[in-house]
């Protein structure tokens, strides 16, 4: 395996970065020359139509030693899946709250492509709309083999265990507390770097993940675009068989190369991949009273046609001060127009005293009440309100406009909590004065 130290890298989510691993490999003053150095293919990668706004446009340049168009046919890939795209329609979707433990690292070898598994999603992949959210569990190092998914970009989270992802435009080191944003339409390899792994990804159908908007909050806070990393040009002259694997309206389509994908000597846009370390995010929160919407907890988001709600929002909740006076500080009781699907990276849930563990999920639909447990409502209850550090925490959600649908798999698994609703059992009835005693 390559070294997997990161090297350099290039800073700022949406900037225009130029970079090449050959000096003179980069044309200067124009995209395609008519002859390109060194005999290189020039190709625009366009992760948005050509007529899409300046602002929201997104295309990079690669100058390649063979061009991606050089392949033989796709055939399906041949072997059982749990990968899927929506339309969900495997099963209806539900009311109910649902749970899910951390699914089991594999004990025989398994990549990433074979182990991924959807939970649940929303929308058309055909119409662009709506997302997937995929869980990983895998064992083995990808080795001439390279994944592409061409229904939507991919936000990698993982939760146990560094990946190493090798893509078209460079390499980059991603570890727990880390996230990886994987374009639509990039062939990428994911190596393994301390043994097994275990993560979360969302592949989203829509308009690309950008930062928010800030708003009220002013030109500081959340996640700062300086803290973004794509990677440096690198790549492999490797004249050996390698396959790929593409993901087309949810189905595997396979072809195979006689040489390495990773050929890309330059680049230059702002169409990339990149990391994101979590720990980097700026907090906001209440120095006064109640507890703020969760949306300032927002990393990422991924607009609709409609303004103010998302396709999908990434928020996570991290260490953080809780100094609210008078205020009940874990997140309320509440019903919400959007669907949440969480996950946890580390620690426990301020929410959640159990059954809530890392590499675990939980999804509760649009209009579906839920809150804190019982234990930890009356612990929040009868807490001093001094200040309150919670720290050695990292949950996150994906947070989407539309319901999300499970997959066969997520309501038949055995990982499916089946007393999930029991956690809000027990709660004593309010005792309204002159209304006599409290009845069982």
């Amino acid at each position: 395996m390559p070294d997997p130290v990161q090297g350099a890298v290039l800073a700022g989510a949406g900037n225009h970065h130029a970079t090449e691993a050959v000096a003179g490999a980069l044309p200067q003053g124009r995209n395609s020359p008519q002859k390109a150095a060194f005999g290189l293919y020039a190709e625009q990668f366009s992760g948005t139509a050509f007529t899409a706004p300046r602002a929201e446009n997104r295309r990079s340049w690669l100058y390649r030693m063979r061009p991606t168009a050089s392949h033989g046919p796709f055939m399906p890939y041949g072997r059982d899946t749990l990968i899927r795209s929506a339309p969900f329609m495997e099963v209806p979707p539900s009311p109910n709250r649902l749970r899910w433990d951390p699914i089991a690292l594999p004990a025989d070898p398994v990549d990433f492509i074979d182990g991924l598994v959807t939970c649940a999603g929303n929308g058309d992949v055909a119409t662009g709309a709506g997302c997937a959210i995929h869980l990983y569990a895998v064992s083995a190092s990808m080795v001439d083999r390279a994944f592409v998914s061409t229904d939507g970009e991919l936000l990698i989270v993982p939760q146990e265990g560094r990946l190493r992802l090798v893509t078209e435009q460079g390499v980059l080191l991603v570890e727990p507390l880390q996230i990886a944003l994987v374009p639509r339409g990039l062939r990428f390899r994911v190596e393994l770097i301390d043994g097994p792994a275990r993560g979360y990804v969302c592949e989203n159908y829509g308009a690309l993940f950008r930062l928010p908007e800030l708003g009220p909050i002013g030109a500081n806070g959340l996640a700062s675009a300086r803290d973004f990393d794509a990677p440096v040009a690198a790549f492999e002259d490797a004249e050996t068989p390698c396959e790929i694997v593409q993901k087309f309206h949810g189905r595997l389509w396979t072809t195979t190369l006689d040489h390495s994908p990773f050929d890309v000597v330059a680049w230059h846009g702002n169409l990339a991949p990149y990391r994101y370390d979590l720990r980097r995010f700026n907090t906001i929160g209440t120095v006064s009273f109640d507890h703020p919407d969760p949306s300032i907890f927002t990393v990422l988001t991924a607009p609709s046609d409609t303004p103010g709600t998302a396709n999908i929002d990434f928020a996570i909740f991290p260490p953080r001060w809780m100094v609210a006076e008078d205020t009940f500080r874990p997140p309320w009781f509440h019903r919400n127009v959007m669907s949440e699907f969480m996950g946890l990276i580390e620690g426990a849930y301020d929410a959640k005293v159990g059954g809530f563990a890392p590499g675990g999920a939980s999804l509760h639909n649009s209009m579906s009440g839920h809150g804190p447990d019982k234990e930890s409502h009356e612990r929040a209850v009868a807490a001093t309100l001094s200040p309150q550090k919670i720290d050695g925490t990292m949950a996150f959600m994906f947070e989407t406009r539309h319901v999300l649908t499970p997959t066969r798999w997520a309501v038949e698994t055995d990982l499916l909590q089946d007393d999930y609703d029991t956690c809000w059992q027990g709660f004593r009835k309010a005792q309204l004065p002159g209304r006599g005693e409290e009845t069982a």
